[in-house]
């Protein structure tokens, strides 16, 4: 494939304008079409000069784009995807995978079938620090992996509450939030094989939860807990220490904690801590920063789509890789429903 990848954004909300954007950055693509049915599409669209479609049937029968990235409500996703497959185009579908476990599955399967690629927008494995620290990990230089944890601190300000669907369950930050989290230690860490959780919604009232508590098990014996909750004041979340959405103030804090018996990792901060030459409690540690390159993760991904459309390189975030991170939300949210330990 000779020249630009030409990309259509169907969804032309919050998300997929950021897509947009990192689509005019990447050099690799350029914008096919905005898909949207409402006129606030049609109008971005226009103020963008880019071509409009009010679905993904209209653009494919104007003449397919070489990808799709679907950045349409959630509940859209399987629908939308399995068009893409359909009619033979690679789409990268915006987190999470579905809303249905067993949807999510079905397009899976559909995808695998048809050999059409299907990415997920779990775009946080696309920044090179976590790139950086996951072969960190990968050489061994934390030793056997131990334990890891994780915060999701903030407070999400009232209006945010205005949409009624925030306010009822899918909409909490186990789903909305969480899942970007738990995306990010399977990455890392290994898979996750049990799950105790505890929600509560004693701030607000709501009948989705505003606070949980996480204990996980990984596949490789480490120990993970977590800790979440959008009614906090406090600067330990990824969104307000990665600096990756200048939306959010940058607070120079980690929020991810990973250890191993040679050493400890923070993240975002880079800072490595080791015992110089005896480990032990008696010896000093140090802490050193690994090199890290800043880059949009939003532009990588992109441009990692476009290598997977050219047939250059296999999806780092393929479907299937969404959906185990989806079962792992499901499991946790059962957990919390249940009170027991939940196994996957």
């Amino acid at each position: 494939m000779s020249g630009p990848v030409r990309i259509a954004v169907a969804g032309a909300g919050l998300i997929g304008k950021r897509h947009i954007e990192a689509i005019a950055i990447a050099g690799s693509a350029e914008l096919h079409s905005v898909i949207d049915p409402s006129e606030a599409g049609r109008s971005h669209a226009s103020q963008i000069g880019a071509k409009w479609y009010p679905s993904l049937a209209a653009a494919f029968e104007a003449g397919k784009p070489d990808g799709v990235i679907l950045a349409t409500p959630n509940q859209l996703h399987v629908e939308n995807g399995l068009a893409c497959v359909a009619a033979g185009v690679p789409a990268l579908v915006e987190k999470p995978l579905a809303t249905d476990l067993q949807a999510g599955r079905d397009l899976v399967a559909a995808g695998e079938r048809s050999g059409v690629p299907l990415l997920v927008g779990h775009h946080r494995r696309h920044n090179p620090l976590i790139a950086a620290a996951k072969a960190q990990i990968d050489k061994g230089l934390l030793g056997k992996l131990v334990a890891v944890h994780g915060m999701f601190w903030l407070m999400k300000p009232d209006a945010y509450f205005d949409t009624d669907w925030r306010r009822q369950p899918g909409g909490g930050p186990v789903f909305l939030n969480l899942i970007h989290d738990i995306d990010l230690l399977r990455h890392l860490i290994g898979e996750i094989v049990s799950v105790q959780a505890l929600a509560s919604n004693a701030v607000r009232g709501n009948a989705v939860e505003d606070a949980a508590a996480l204990v996980f098990r990984f596949d490789n014996g480490a120990l993970g807990t977590f800790s979440l909750s959008d009614a906090i004041v406090a600067p330990w979340s990824w969104e307000l220490t990665a600096s990756e959405n200048p939306a959010y103030p940058a607070t120079g804090q980690s929020c991810y904690f990973i250890g191993g018996t040679h050493g400890s990792i923070e993240l975002p901060n880079a800072r490595l801590w080791t015992n110089p030459d005896q480990r032990s409690w008696w010896e000093p540690i140090s802490a050193t920063h690994f090199p890290v390159s800043h880059e949009d993760p939003l532009v990588c991904q992109i441009r990692q789509f476009v290598r997977v459309i050219r047939g250059e390189e296999a999806p780092l975030v393929p479907a299937l890789e969404g959906l185990r991170t989806l079962e792992v939300i499901d499991a946790v949210q059962r957990s919390a429903l249940s009170g027991q330990a939940v196994a996957l």
